[in-house]
């Protein structure tokens, strides 16, 4: 008995459909569910979270042209201000009315004009009579645009008395977008990470044609027993398949063993396992460089220009701290406006240097600096504004530990 089912679709696409995002389900009938038929007005706006590789873009591109539902899919990385993100959904409009690919070109400036020209593009009888679906895919990128994108995507239906909905995608909480200002809150939906099974099941899809789907099942199998401490991408895991099958079917190739004996395959791919291990996500070597390994059995560090990857990478603000605690430290109060603000004014040129000052401040050591001090440089440094947010003071008192660590050798 399939798993989706809905009045106002056919059962052979809603079929199709149920095929195309395996474990996914739930989170299928839950969007027809908002959806609901075509001509009925759906929800102004929906906002869908969930880690990477967790299926967002790919359930909603595919529930979308597999029910043949009119949309405009835009993503906000590519198209990364507000004049290019909004010409760019008008553009598509113009596709969609005139059902051809060739357009003419949009010019739009503001927000004011493009809810004209979008009542202007949406005139086809077709796009009138069902709900239209704009989905903007990494969404997050909309916080670094005009303060007023944001909302009026959110009430982008109530703006242009259309039938619209506007479906935002994302990796993080949509507690992390809400405006400081009210805004129209919309239907918060989120896609929990692929459990082991259903990645067991995903994968196991791929398998070659010349092999039996049970011979690859036992192969995925053996490779999230692996890799699934370590790793839940599920496109990192997809390419690790098939980076790795070729060396998981030696044995059976040279006639060695058949795909029922598990332990020889077993023993023959453990050690090429291990050794995939040391390049998960970091991407050093390419496919054809890797098989060249697993040829002559070297280890991945071998290569050259490889680099071991034995440093520790720190998160993105905690980095500039440490390079904020080490200015503040070597570098003396009177030289912050010279080095940390862009109009300064003149700098009056002396020779006179007090004694203790020719010796260099690395010879004398780190100095204590007061914790604004600290603020003010890591604001001037980082090239996006910063909010003073918990996350940032949380951070503070653990890598100024970290940092005087450092120092102290």
């Amino acid at each position: 008995m399939p798993n989706l089912e809905h009045p106002a679709y056919p059962a052979a696409d809603l079929l199709r459909l149920e095929s195309l995002v395996p474990c996914r389900e739930s989170q299928v009938s839950m969007l027809l569910s908002i959806f609901g038929e075509r001509q009925q007005f759906s929800f102004p706006s929906i906002f869908i979270y969930g880690h990477t590789s967790s299926g967002k873009t790919y359930v909603m591109q595919t529930l979308l042209t597999t029910l043949q539902l009119p949309h405009v899919f835009v993503n906000c990385v590519e198209y990364f201000t507000s004049r290019l993100l909004l010409e760019e959904i008008l553009l598509q409009l113009q596709s969609c009315s005139s059902g051809t690919e060739q357009s003419s070109p949009v010019h739009c400036d503001t927000l004011n004009d493009f809810v004209r020209l979008f009542k202007q593009a949406v005139t086809s009888q077709e796009l009138q009579d069902q709900t239209l679906y704009i989905v903007l895919d990494r969404a997050e990128q909309l916080r670094e645009m005009e303060a007023n994108i944001l909302p009026a995507f959110l009430r982008l239906q109530e703006l242009t008395d259309r039938n619209v909905t506007v479906i935002l995608l994302s990796e993080i909480v949509w507690e992390l977008f809400r405006p400081n200002v009210g805004c129209f809150e919309p239907f918060t939906m989120y896609f929990p990470d692929y459990s082991i099974g259903h990645l067991q099941k995903i994968l196991s899809q791929n398998h070659p044609p010349e092999y039996s789907a049970d011979f690859y099942a036992a192969y995925i199998n053996i490779l999230l027993g692996v890799f699934y401490m370590v790793c839940r991408d599920l496109k990192e895991l997809r390419h690790l398949a098939a980076l790795n099958f070729a060396k998981y079917c030696e044995p059976v190739v040279s006639g060695e063993a058949n795909e029922r004996d598990t332990r020889k395959l077993w023993k023959n791919i453990e050690p090429h396992l291990k050794k995939a291990m040391q390049t998960v996500y970091l991407r050093e070597i390419s496919s054809s460089q890797w098989e060249r390994l697993q040829h002559d059995g070297g280890e991945p560090g071998q290569l050259k220009g490889l680099s071991a990857h034995t440093h520790v990478e720190l998160p993105y603000y905690s980095k500039f701290l440490l390079i904020a605690a080490y200015l503040a430290s070597y570098n003396p109060v009177r030289t912050d406006k010279r080095f940390f603000l862009k109009h300064h004014g003149k700098i009056r040129k002396t020779n006179f240097m007090k004694k203790h000052e020719k010796t260099s401040n690395h010879l004398l050591g780190p100095k204590p600096f007061p914790l604004d001090r600290l603020l003010a440089i890591l604001y001037s440094i980082v090239d996006n504004r910063v909010a003073p947010t918990a996350n940032i003071f949380s951070q503070v008192s653990v890598y100024l530990l970290f940092y005087l660590l450092l120092v102290s050798g």
